[in-house]
């Protein structure tokens, strides 16, 4: 039996989507529902705050990146709950250009996927009846997909709203929220999107609000009653297999950017998550077969890091007879050296030779498929990978061999393809599956 479920979206980003989300995901457990929580794309910052929200673990989906099997295999993670909830990523039919085996990356493809009908979610900023030409349009768009109703934000006045839903009843569209304008209720945000969810100082207290905010101006109940889904069919999930079977993993919050469906695949196939802090200045278990370190925010972090004599000399004595890897902020601490914001160079790891900056900024962004060159703990050479770069740091010098060869989303090479010496290895991207 299948779980009923909707996929929030809008036409643009910016439009209030992960606000919406997270304010619904908190109200609805308040009901008392088990509501299961999933990320449209890439994105590895808000399914912290979904989880945060929903008190259950959300799950990233994407169909450019995920073969069918994974993608469904990851959306029966709602089995056992009362409703699945999914935010979108972008305008809810903006993806690549390129196709992988289920879309383009575009969250209509997984909602369409799924049976999920969508909730819209409108800034009403400088209109009001002409909102109802985008709803309709995008109502339109494509047949296969429902738009099960409209919710708007930034509501100026009654006024405004009682316009707002003139142009909707015209259309034939059901409202079923207007979200007046507010500042108060923002989440901070960073770089790379919303500050971590670890840390926010009073999350708690942020998404009561967000909740009460939310049930004063949408109709829950109409919002549940919407929901419908699906059976997903679960076949093999093309998980990359376990890089090792003991698995010292850094988690805090200079390191905290690893999909949650690495973890349980890995951890369904038999691995041991072995997780340390290198902020607190551990190492690694001794008796770990691999370290991984993820991405993050090192540089915010970075004069921690360097002085962190525990975690360097146990990372470096790893180094010696097992292998080592990092993503993006996790390969920049493997490097020699770190330039941080205001141009001051700490001494990382120095277990390649990578020397990175982020005093010249500069936005690296997009899908990545790779295929590697060397091992990667138990992932041989030739294995085929897919994930998502997004960082500001520049390469100042990077004189080992490249670990993977690495092209876009559309086939174009791209030139960085990681880094590699000995048993240690790093890739700016994130690995998010197998090939698709």
């Amino acid at each position: 039996m299948s779980v009923p479920g909707l996929m929030i979206a809008a036409p643009s980003s910016g439009a209030g989507k992960t606000t919406l989300t997270l304010g619904c995901l908190r109200a609805l457990v308040q009901q008392g529902l088990a509501v299961q929580p999933f990320k449209n794309g890439p994105d590895y910052i808000d399914p912290a705050f979904h989880r945060a929200a929903a008190s259950r673990a959300s799950f990233n989906l994407d169909s450019w990146a995920m073969a069918p099997g994974l993608i469904d295999a990851l959306a029966g993670q709602a089995q056992g709950a009362d409703l699945a909830v999914a935010e979108a990523s972008m305008g809810l039919f903006d993806g690549v250009a390129s196709t992988g085996a289920t879309g383009n990356g575009a969250s209509a493809d997984v909602a369409r996927r799924m049976g999920w009908p969508v909730i819209l979610v409108l800034d009403a900023s400088g209109q009001a009846q002409s909102a109802a030409a985008t709803a309709l349009g995008f109502a339109r768009f494509d047949p296969a997909l429902r738009v099960a109703g409209v919710i708007f934000n930034k509501v100026a006045s009654p006024r405004h709203e009682s316009l707002l839903r003139a142009g909707m009843a015209q259309v034939g569209l059901p409202v079923l929220g207007a979200l007046p304008r507010r500042t108060d209720l923002a989440l901070p945000e960073r770089h790379l999107g919303l500050v971590q969810a670890q840390e926010h100082a009073d999350l708690d207290s942020a998404l009561d609000k967000l909740a009460a905010f939310v049930r004063d101006h949408v109709d829950l109940a109409a919002l549940i009653a919407a929901a419908s889904g699906q059976a997903a069919q679960p076949s093999a999930a093309q998980l990359p297999p376990p890089p090792a079977q003991r698995l010292a993993v850094a988690r805090d919050a200079a390191f905290s950017f690893l999909y949650p469906h690495l973890l349980l695949g890995w951890q369904a196939a038999g691995a041991q998550i072995l997780p340390f802090s290198p902020l607190a200045d551990e190492a690694p278990a001794p008796d770990a077969d691999m370290v991984w370190l993820p991405g993050g925010y090192p540089e915010l972090h970075a004069g921690r890091i360097a002085a962190a004599g525990n975690f360097l000399a146990g990372l470096r004595h790893h180094a010696q007879t097992r292998p080592v890897h990092g993503e993006c902020g996790g390969y920049m601490v493997l490097g020699q050296g770190l330039v941080d914001k205001a141009g001051t160079r700490h001494a990382m790891a120095g277990l390649l030779g990578l020397e990175t900056s982020h005093a010249a900024r500069r936005l690296h962004l997009g899908y990545r498929a790779a295929r590697l060159l060397a091992p990667v703990g138990a992932m041989a050479a030739g294995t085929s990978l897919r994930g998502h770069e997004f960082h500001y740091s520049t390469i100042l010098s990077q004189p080992d061999q490249a670990l993977a060869s690495v092209s876009d989303a559309n086939g174009a090479v791209v030139a960085e393809g990681g880094s590699r010496r000995g048993q240690v290895t790093g890739t700016f991207f994130h690995m998010i599956a197998g090939q698709a």
